[in-house]
Order: structure tokens, then sequence, then C-alpha cells
């Protein structure tokens, strides 16, 4: 299904992503690779799938290396820096006249999502009344944030809502989607698939192994006269000793005598290790 003409897309990409460093000191979050694909461009991708394209229908906040994100999208988007990171409220009030009174689909630029079926943000958009607030919602366990859900990256909110959102630092969860829990007008849409924050550096692997599928994913033009296992390679990397369950940005290299597990190689002498959390 396609969005109603009366609803935008904001994608939030002004984080620091702090706890994501060192990866994020080279490039925003939105950017860091997943699969072979930016978060931003996987956010995008999916926003096309319900007609959410081009500069009119879609925008995208920024502020930490904005240059980057501004010359990769290239006009494919408008584009609203923040000085100061307003927070994903703010960010919504700083974008008033181009909202221009529409309803505003919102998506966490650092959320992996794979569908397991057709729908998933068409699921947010099928049967809205234009008045209810909306998100997406995986099962949670304990502490139970929303109705037996976790928030799972994406929320709907009607015009009236975006309207009121002050030009200043604020959050969502605080001006709107508590308010409206507390209404009884919030609705939770379980998400149909896989979601990842890809905040940590252990998130952001298994991210890149999810879409991985167990196998080796290959980017473009990748050199391999060493082993490589379930690992994500990306484009013009070289590896000449070992990787499992990895992932390899663009250019990466590891030498014949490394031997690399559930680690992200950037260039060839950083890397950032991903262990699995203590239990």
């Amino acid at each position: 299904m396609r969005a109603p003409d009366d609803v935008c897309a904001v994608v939030l990409a002004a984080g620091l992503g702090t706890r994501l460093r060192p990866l994020t000191m080279l490039r925003p979050k939105a950017l860091v690779p997943v699969g072979n694909q930016t978060l931003l461009d996987r956010t995008l991708d999916r926003l096309a799938e319900v007609g959410l394209t081009g500069p009119d229908r879609a925008a995208v906040n920024t502020h930490w290396l904005a240059g980057q994100i501004a010359e990769h999208v290239d006009g494919r988007v408008r584009l609203s820096f923040e000085p100061e990171p307003l927070g994903t409220a703010g960010a919504l009030g700083n974008l008033h006249g181009w909202i221009d009174g529409r309803a505003v689909l919102v998506l966490n630029a650092d959320a992996y999502v794979v569908a397991d079926a057709p729908e998933d943000l068409a699921a947010l958009l099928s049967g809205w009344d234009g008045e209810r607030v909306r998100m997406h919602g995986v099962k949670a366990g304990l502490p139970d944030p929303f109705g037996g859900y976790n928030f799972a990256g994406a929320s709907l909110l009607p015009a009236a809502d975006a309207a009121a959102l002050p030009d200043k630092p604020r959050e969502l969860v605080r001006t709107t989607w508590r308010p409206a829990e507390q209404a009884g007008r919030l609705d939770v849409v379980p998400l149909p698939g896989r979601y990842l924050d890809c905040g940590t550096p252990a998130d952001y692997l298994d991210a890149n192994l999810d879409a991985a599928g167990g196998g080796n994913l290959f980017g473009d033009d990748v050199q391999v006269t060493g082993e490589a296992h379930g690992s994500v390679l990306g484009a013009g990397s070289r590896v000449h000793g070992t990787v499992r369950d990895c992932v390899l940005w663009p250019g990466a290299t590891v030498a014949p005598h490394e031997n690399l597990h559930r680690v992200i190689r950037v260039g060839s002498d950083l890397t950032v290790p991903a262990p699995h959390p203590v239990q």
C-alpha cells in the first residue's frame, strides 16, 4: 500500500552514536554499513515501499558529521541540520514548515529491520484513522515499556500531535507516546519481522550476521586468500588471514597472521570487538 498524500516521513539521523564509537568517529551511525548497505539506505528503501520518496515526502535530520549524510543522500530527501541535537521530538518541531500540517511517519535511522511479510511500514498505515498514535513494537520481557512491547524504531503521529511539538530539545516518549498511552490513544502494532537498534558494537555485528544469513556476504571486488566464515566482507576488502563472524568495512584488510572472531575491522588496524553480552 502507499501512504496517503497527507502523510510525510522523517528519518532521525542526528544522534552522536556514542555507544558505537570508535566507528561513529569515522561515519555517522546512519551511514554505517549493515549487510553492505548503509542503515540510512535501508531505511529509505523501507519508505519507498509505501511511496514516501523525494524531498517533498521524506526528510532526514542531521547533526553529527552532517556533511557526510548530505553528500550521501545527494538531494534524494529534504535535509534538516541541527546545530545542537534537538532530540526525537524537537527534530520534528524544527521541521514544522516542511511538515506543513501533515501526519508524520517517524523512523530511527539506526533500526535494522527485516520484515517477514510485505507489510512492514504498511502495517502502521493500514486502517489508520489519522487520530491515534501508533508505533511498531516487538515482544518485551521485563521491564514492560508499552503494554508488553518494546518500541521497534517506527511511529506514526497524527497531524495535530506533530504540530504540537516544540522547536527545542524534547523526546517523543515524553511529549507524545506516554501522553497518548495515558489517554488510551496509543496503538502498538507488532512488527512483522526482526529488529535491532544497532546501538552497540555487539548489536551492530549481530545485525550484519543476520543479513549474512549464516554464510559470507561479499561486496564488490573482495579478495580472499585466507578463510572467511559467516562474515560480511565490504567492497574492496582483502582477507589474507581468517575471519569468523566478523564485519569488514569497505577496503578493510586482514593480514595473513590474523585470526579474527566477532570483531568489526576498519582499514588495516582498527579492530572493534563485539563480544556477546555477559548473561
